[in-house]
């Protein structure tokens, strides 16, 4: 799995890395169904190329790029993120899921401005 959304983007979903991504591999786009209930946005690992372009473009430094470089408070995000498929609400359903626990869990980071989140990863 090369690159993972982590919680800056939640309360964000700033479509910014949607945009540059040439494979469309950023979900769910704002003209999916699911956008409106979603969390966060999901890199979908199988057809993500690992081009990067997306990790400059995100305006509040969610997307790292590969599970190794994951902060340890962001790990519980990584299978979010290798889970989702959209359109697939079973899988949908189950990284949701995941991240209400991640937010759960990681009060102390949630408290935070999503802004300010990624420097606070190292806390």
């Amino acid at each position: 799995m090369p690159f993972v959304i982590t919680d800056p983007c939640i309360g964000t979903k700033d479509s910014a890395c949607v945009d540059v991504c040439p494979v469309d591999c950023i979900h769910p786009r704002k003209d999916e169904p699911e956008f409106a209930t979603s969390s966060m946005l999901y890199i979908h690992p199988d057809e993500c190329i690992d081009c990067g372009a997306c990790v400059p473009a995100c305006p509040v430094a969610a997307i790292y790029d590969s599970p190794d470089s994951t902060p340890a408070s962001q790990k519980a995000l990584i299978e979010a993120n290798a889970v989702y498929r959209v359109g697939d609400s079973s899988a949908v359903e189950k990284a949701e899921a995941m991240v209400k626990a991640h937010m759960s869990s990681r009060a102390d980071l949630m408290a935070v401005a999503p802004t300010e989140r990624a420097a606070a990863h190292a806390r």
